[in-house]
């Protein structure tokens, strides 16, 4: 396929990207580096942050490999007809630029794919799936609380290796800046 295609280097401090294209199609590729913690599923990443006074030399914690592992694991229980990546998908899309990142609305989905029985995840329950993910995103932002789905989840399963500390770990609010800034609130309640 090397040969069909153009690869072109792009500009990146954190990461190794690239654009791929052919014909019309055109598409970007991202690698981030990252060094794994053990023997467990749990990285220290290059991922560029959102947060401006972290230094570029600094890398995070990610859970991503572990979050992929809960999507494999969650895909194998699932019937063959199961949509809850679509669900994921379609709003993902639709909601782009809203205010609402994707990773927030990862984090629903995964949350109600704890919680919701696999077999209510089918072509004819899409359009319940996507309430109820809406509903949970309302009331995340109402609580100002939306728990990281891997850090301090008891649910987690557990043939995805995570330290121990992550497992014990009081859960993450990812709505944290909610709580503590009032125009942050008022706007993603907007946004919703």
């Amino acid at each position: 396929q090397s040969c069909h295609w153009h690869l072109m280097l792009q500009p990146s401090s954190r990461s190794c990207k690239f654009q791929l294209s052919k014909d019309k199609e055109s598409f970007t590729v991202e690698m981030i580096f990252g060094v794994r913690q053990g023997d467990s599923d749990i990285f220290v990443g290059s991922q560029p942050t959102e947060a401006h006074f972290i230094p570029s030399t600094t890398w995070l914690e990610t859970t991503a490999v572990a979050e992929a592992k809960f999507f494999r694991h969650v895909s194998r229980q699932a019937p063959h007809d199961s949509w809850h990546c679509k669900c994921l998908q379609f709003l993902s899309r639709i909601l782009k630029g809203v205010g609402f990142s994707s990773y927030t609305l990862k984090t629903v989905v995964m949350h109600l794919l704890n919680t919701v029985p696999m077999t209510q995840w089918r072509r004819w329950d899409f359009p319940r799936r996507l309430v109820d993910i809406l509903m949970y995103l309302r009331c995340s932002v109402e609580t100002k609380q939306l728990h990281h789905f891997v850090i301090g989840n008891e649910r987690f399963p557990m043939e995805i290796s995570l330290p121990l500390d992550f497992r014990r770990a009081e859960p993450l609010n990812l709505f944290q800046h909610l709580a503590s800034d009032p125009e942050a609130y008022t706007k993603a309640a907007y946004e919703y």
